[in-house]
């Protein structure tokens, strides 16, 4: 159980954020941002997160503002990060963060979606929304690590990808379809981590792997709830049905093949213990690692092309 001051604390700092956000800027994604606070607002004021049975109690707490990030992650797993920065054709996209390190003693490219704390973070890293320079940073990170043999680890964690007229002006969809024609070939293995929101193609931009884990309390989607509520019921308030309807929960995806494990969290949830969840996930990475590192090249893309074509035969149910 979440302790009450501490969930007070917590809708205060929502609070404050949604007044900055609508002073900020009135673009369609902010507006967007400030009405997933306001739920994650109201599910904090009605209750305190303890037995969750329900996909849309699972999306609130996947979305809680206050579970690890990426870069909490690779603080806690991680020794001797060094970032590397920009796609080398327009710049660098601060919503999708990467670079080298050390897991243990093995060398590593990690990398992942990255989200804002406060205000001023949320709208630097476009609410962990990648536009199209990011999955292209993304790749070239991914390509690097091929060339020195260094396992790819990722981290799951977005909405989307960024919906801005920029990014489709500069080649959103490109960038996400060119990830998911070239991840499959490279040579070492790839390792995701699915641990916030896994939201459509933003998400599987940089979730085609060897191993997919997901944490207990994340979410993996093609559609928002919300969107999906949009489009089925023409307006938000069957987000809840729709996010039953959607089967994104991880025991969904671990039934229907799509993840491999699933990671259990701390009571009430990752947000509760940041050190906690990554003790967790440790011993699970090392294994995933130690198991993959068996593999030659060949036996590696071999076995992801089947993953995936076995994928392909689950979804269109042939």
């Amino acid at each position: 159980m979440v302790n009450p001051t501490d969930q007070h604390a917590v809708v205060r700092e929502i609070e404050k954020q949604i007044a900055e956000l609508e002073q900020s800027s009135d673009s369609e994604v902010t507006r967007d941002e400030i009405e997933r606070l306001r739920q994650q607002l109201d599910a904090l004021r009605d209750k305190v997160a303890g037995a969750i049975n329900d996909p849309w109690d699972r999306v609130l707490l996947a979305r809680h503002p206050q579970r690890p990030y990426t870069l909490d992650y690779i603080q806690m797993l991680f020794t001797e990060f060094t970032e590397l920065h920009g796609d080398r054709r327009f710049g660098d996209d601060q919503a999708l963060v990467g670079g080298l390190a050390k897991f243990e003693d093995t060398p590593v490219m990690v990398m992942g979606h990255q989200k804002g704390r406060d205000t001023k973070q949320k709208l630097l890293r476009t609410f962990g929304m990648p536009n199209p320079e990011g999955y292209r940073k993304a790749l070239r990170l991914m390509r690097t690590a091929t060339k020195f043999g260094l396992p790819i680890i990722t981290f799951v964690d977005t909405p989307g990808a960024y919906p801005g007229i920029g990014a489709e002006e500069r080649g959103q969809a490109e960038a996400i379809a060119c990830n998911l024609k070239e991840i499959p070939k490279q040579r070492v293995p790839i390792i995701v981590i699915i641990h916030g929101e896994g939201g459509s193609g933003g998400a599987l931009a940089i979730a085609v792997g060897d191993e997919v884990l997901m944490l207990e309390n994340s979410v993996y989607s093609v559609i928002a709830p919300e969107s999906c509520s949009s489009i089925l019921w023409r307006d938000w308030n069957h987000k809840q049905d729709a996010a039953r309807v959607l089967k994104l929960t991880a025991e969904d995806m671990l039934r229907l093949g799509i993840v491999d494990r699933i990671v259990p969290e701390p009571p009430g949830g990752a947000q509760n213990s940041h050190q906690l969840t990554a003790d967790i996930l440790r011993p699970v990475l090392r294994s995933c690692l130690q198991d993959l590192q068996k593999l030659s090249s060949d036996a590696l893309v071999r076995r992801r092309h089947e993953r995936l074509r076995k994928l392909a035969t689950c979804v269109t149910g042939g």
